[in-house]
């Protein structure tokens, strides 16, 4: 399946841009075309921080890779992190940037959980990754690429809630996409990919031939959806859960109405509880 690029919006595609206009195209256009402002929340920055320390940590010699070496680089990242404005603009008081700290330290520490880093063959960590797939021009940044004796694995790291069995296959999509992007600007195929919630679980998947045809088919597929709502001006809004999360509600009625929905559903909710046990 080949894809013609957008007359207008982006010249290429992240996996995060793709995710955001599979979730809410009024969104995206939002954050890519009108360049709003989406700043990370403290979860995002937390595992920000989490990432840089193991990028780091990864880059050490093996013997190196423990967790003592983790902490001295963290208190050095701590350092970097605290003058960012992303982090000041929270405005944590000194017991909410203890909790900062403390949570971006157990995903860290995560990592030991699901490996032992001192055995891990690094190729290469943030790899910068740009091809064409599916006739898309695509680019991501793989945390990790590491060799073993089968072939290359492509790794990246979440510091968010691991998903149930039924929600894992989809969260696949990015790593897949890497290995795509990898093979077709190197001519290896990665083997395995992988994604490492720090502290829980690993959740991965064989790297096949129509696995990659699949997940750049849906690339494609995005790429087209992008640029017929680009051509026609008309982003729709896809109103949920996540709209309480998102940082452009103020500007969207569909997302202000269900925030306002599930308010009051909630406060149903909660007055028919307190009836009952009345």
């Amino acid at each position: 399946m080949q894809a013609e690029p957008p007359s207008t919006g982006p010249s290429r595609l992240s996996p995060s841009g793709a995710s955001t206009f599979v979730q809410c195209p009024r969104r995206w256009k939002f954050r890519y075309i009108d360049r709003l402002a989406d700043p990370p929340g403290e979860d995002a920055l937390v595992g920000n921080f989490a990432h840089r320390v193991l990028e780091l940590l990864l880059q050490r010699p093996a013997e190196l890779r423990t967790v003592a070496e983790a902490r001295t680089i963290a208190r050095s990242v701590w350092q970097e992190t605290k003058e960012q404005s992303d982090y000041q603009d929270l405005q944590l008081d000194d017991e909410q940037a203890r909790h900062f700290r403390w949570k971006a330290w157990k995903a860290i520490e995560g990592l030991w959980q699901l490996e032992d880093p001192t055995k891990i063959d690094v190729r290469a960590t943030e790899q910068d990754v740009q091809a064409e797939l599916a006739g898309v021009p695509f680019r991501g940044i793989v945390d990790r690429l590491e060799q073993d004796a089968d072939g290359v694995i492509v790794t990246d790291y979440k510091s968010g809630k691991a998903p149930g069995p039924r929600y894992s296959r989809a969260r696949l999509d990015q790593v897949l996409l890497y290995a795509a992007a990898v093979e077709a600007s190197t001519g290896e195929l990665p083997r395995y990919a992988q994604l490492l919630y720090l502290g829980q679980r690993t959740v991965g998947i064989d790297v096949n031939r129509q696995e990659i045809t699949e997940v750049t088919d849906k690339l494609a597929k995005t790429w087209q959806d992008i640029h017929e709502a680009c051509h026609q001006g008309s982003f729709d809004a896809r109103p949920g859960p996540l709209c309480s999360w998102c940082p452009f509600v103020a500007l969207c009625p569909q997302g202000n109405a269900e925030v306002e929905r599930r308010t009051e559903a909630k406060a149903a909710q909660e007055a028919a509880w307190l009836t009952m046990a009345s």
